[in-house]
């Protein structure tokens, strides 16, 4: 693998050093780097990344890229400009850059720019090394002529302009698809990621050990890498650090935790761990402040998403998931108890009794209240379990099993509000919470690997609290230059850029060699691996109430509320087991028994 330091390195030697790469690398990489769009979000995310496109290659694409187009311009997300003969697909942000450009270009639509891009002032040959490092992007090695050609400008400024893309390290010249330059060769340009990429393909051929794998591996390689296959499964107290770390900011209902997320990982997990792993400081639970107000009130606490992470952890996660919307009307109660606490800080249960002269039961639903709306936490989960089962089942409890669940709570503090008025104060500067912007893409992009192993778009789409995909994959292009990670394709049913950790590559590349041994997982639909229909094929299962049993990581059933849905495939002891399964909660993997005549039973 090519490391970053030999990168920099190679920018010294002649481009012959550099020139006999494998063709059929170069087309691969640029098939990978070219954007692919399945919506008109994605196709906006690839206006931007590109800088703009020309109608010429949109056109060429045989997707639905035109009807996606118009969707933007209907929206005012995007224009056609028109400059020289050339029309090209613009992105409203992307607009004064490329006006700077083409100051004689029309639009065919009166647009509105938004006021944080309008404001800034190009100058032209800033303009034209910004367009050429966006299109170099996921151009692969192109020489200056063709660059000029395809922008109708000067090839001396598009020269002078790659000039200062290598003065700035972004890009490598050479000769990479043709002979040697001594030899009549043509000088091309070449993104220096993308160069990394291609000269780590030809040498080695890791392409070939890396063949893009099924949905159905790529489970199988997950319930490995989150330590849900009966082999991978941890036990004891001290492997739960190392199960939520995996699980790090992903969001659950709080029941789920302990009834499906971590039994189904650690296969002799007591409730108590947790209590002692938040109480000793180490970890943290919280809820992310609602988006709209009245959602996640004390009604519907017991469902409400919460998340874990490490305490150290918690100011970067609060500070680019905490809104800047108003908090919601509170009762009079959780007003008081909320002034309370920011009157005097972290306080008992006890404390807030006496100060606030309260019945238990009132103050239990107001800190559910607060709680519900991401407002308070305590210091251990035993108060939030407490809260849950209060607002769950309704059952009266005495005094003395009400005051201990209440005062194994810890501490009661408030949660997320200084960090909404510092990101108002904030907006202008580009940070969020004082945490700056790029660091919060730095952190949810190392949680995200930490979780899969392997990132790619789709992925994301179950977790609301991530910054945009264009921030992450910026974060990941970064970290593939420095060797930090491998990028390519690894799952064959998704598109796009997709980048992997080393050792997830190795445990990958282990698991699709691993013969197949009939293993059942049943995973809650609260589960980050409950993925049916994102990377396998089908219908995907509700998050709330439902299940998914998988057979060799392909989804065999369904449970959404009452009703249960089964394959086809399965014989009549297979179907009975996979049922058994389907509905057993918490208790991780199985494995079918096959009998001497090649049916399944259990």
């Amino acid at each position: 693998m090519i490391s970053f330091s030999r990168t920099r390195r190679s920018r010294a030697r002649a481009a012959a050093d550099l020139g006999r790469l494998d063709p059929e690398a170069i087309e691969r990489v640029r098939r990978e780097a070219w954007p692919e769009a399945e919506s008109a979000d994605e196709l906006h995310d690839a206006l931007l990344n590109l800088g703009f496109l020309r109608e010429a290659e949109a056109e060429a694409d045989e997707g639905a890229w035109p009807r996606l187009f118009a969707e933007l311009r209907a929206a005012g997300r995007a224009t056609v400009l028109t400059a020289g003969g050339l029309r090209l697909w613009v992105a409203v942000e992307r607009l004064p850059e490329i006006l700077a450009l083409f100051p004689e270009a029309v639009t065919d639509a009166r647009v509105r720019v938004p006021a944080e891009y309008a404001q800034v002032q190009w100058e032209r040959e800033a303009a034209l090394t910004e367009v050429l490092k966006a299109r170099l992007g996921a151009l692969g090695p192109v020489s200056a002529a063709a660059l000029a050609r395809d922008l109708r400008v000067p090839e001396n400024e598009v020269i002078a302009a790659l000039h200062a893309l290598e003065a700035q390290g972004a890009v490598l010249r050479g000769s990479f698809t043709g002979g040697a330059i001594e030899c009549g060769g043509e000088i091309e340009w070449c993104d220096r990621r993308l160069l990394a990429r291609i000269h780590r393909y030809t040498v080695d051929r890791l392409r070939r050990e890396i063949e893009p794998v099924s949905g159905a591996d790529f489970m199988r390689f997950l319930f490995a890498w989150q330590h849900v296959s009966a082999d991978s499964r941890l036990s004891g107290e001290t492997a739960l650090p190392a199960v939520l770390e995996r699980l790090a900011c992903f969001e659950a209902p709080a029941p789920a935790w302990e009834t499906d997320l971590l039994p189904a990982r650690l296969s002799d997990f007591d409730p108590d761990w947790l209590d002692r792993f938040c109480l000793s400081g180490q970890g943290v639970w919280r809820r992310r402040l609602p988006n709209a107000p009245g959602e996640g009130g004390a009604a519907t606490l017991r469902m409400a998403p919460v998340t874990l992470l490490r305490r150290q952890d918690l100011a970067t996660w609060e500070a680019i998931t905490t809104p800047s919307e108003p908090v919601p009307p509170l009762s009079p109660a959780a007003e008081a108890v909320r002034a309370a606490l920011c009157a005097g800080g972290a306080l008992f249960f006890d404390d807030l009794l006496a100060r606030l002269r309260l019945l238990p039961s009132q103050l239990e639903a107001a800190l559910s209240e607060l709680a519900g709306q991401g407002l308070a936490a305590c210091d251990g989960f035993a108060g939030l379990r407490a809260l849950c089962a209060r607002a769950g089942t309704g059952r009266r409890r005495t005094r003395e099993v009400r005051a201990a669940q209440m005062a194994a709570a810890g501490r009661w503090s408030l949660t997320g509000m200084p960090h909404a008025s510092v990101a108002l104060a904030s907006a202008e500067t580009g940070t969020a919470g004082g945490v700056e912007i790029e660091a919060g893409a730095e952190f949810a992009a190392r949680v995200l690997l930490d979780r899969y192993g392997v990132v790619f778009r789709r992925l994301c789409t179950r977790e609301p609290w991530l910054p945009p995909w264009r921030e992450l994959v910026a974060v990941y292009r970064r970290r593939e230059a420095r060797g930090e990670l491998r990028g390519g394709r690894f799952l064959a049913l998704a598109s796009g850029e997709q980048f992997a950790l080393p050792e997830a590559v190795g445990l990958l590349r282990e698991v699709r060699r691993r013969a197949k041994s009939l293993e059942l997982v049943s995973l809650s639909g609260a589960d980050p691996l409950n993925l049916a229909g994102i990377v396998t094929p089908g219908e995907t299962v509700p998050r709330g109430s439902g299940r998914v049993l998988y057979l060799d990581g392909v989804p065999i059933a369904s449970q959404s509320g009452r009703e249960v849905h089964m394959s086809e495939d399965l014989d009549r002891g297979a179907a009975w087991e996979a049922r058994k399964a389907l509905l057993r909660r918490g208790v991780g993997a199985t494995r079918l028994l096959v009998a001497a005549d090649g049916t399944t039973t259990p």
